[in-house]
């Protein structure tokens, strides 16, 4: 019996017009996800972001291309954020990748993904804002690519004043993964 969750977000996720598809089905991913709801409006108040926490995810999702497996890591990458600021002058974030993979499980074992898939994702979610290296490629070079796209869109989403780095660091990895391994 296939699970209807699944099949509906992968529905949603899965549309060339992903923006509209979310906005389109928002109660239901709110009702399947209701973490989400604590995305929407929260604000970085960080100079490397221009918009909130959720208008930056769906902007990170309008950059990717039709795989469900970056686009779930996209929905989701920053889910932990509401949880795991520091304030200051400049809000800083610097355990949501892991508080938002903590969450991550807990919403895709309330879902029913199996468990090697929820540990893809939680992988690529937890990894989103480390560089990739060679040795990372050449380990599980798939994985890595897929990490690479949600990398990629992740970056992109970012404050345009504040790309330079971020496009270096997407240069880099795409001059790894056009080398070539064996």
């Amino acid at each position: 019996m296939k699970n209807k969750k699944i099949e509906l977000i992968k529905n949603i996720l899965i549309n060339d017009n992903i923006v509209d598809s979310i906005n389109d089905n928002i109660n239901v991913l709110i009702e399947y996800i209701p973490e989400i709801k604590f995305m929407v409006r929260f604000d970085h108040k960080n100079p490397h972001h221009h918009l909130d926490v959720w208008d930056h995810t769906l902007y990170a999702l309008s950059l990717s291309e039709c795989d469900f497996d970056v686009r779930l890591a996209l929905l989701l990458h920053d889910i932990g954020k509401p949880f795991s600021y520091q304030e200051g002058e400049i809000r800083h974030f610097h355990e949501h990748p892991k508080i938002s993979s903590y969450i991550l499980e807990t919403i895709l074992n309330r879902l029913g993904f199996e468990k090697n898939y929820i540990n893809k994702i939680c992988y690529l979610i937890e990894n989103h804002d480390i560089i990739i290296t060679n040795e990372d490629i050449i380990d599980n070079y798939d994985l890595q690519l897929k990490r690479f796209k949600v990398q990629r869109c992740d970056a992109l989403a970012h404050h345009p004043d504040k790309l330079e780095k971020r496009k270096d660091n997407i240069n880099k990895s795409k001059i790894l993964f056009n080398k070539g391994f064996d």
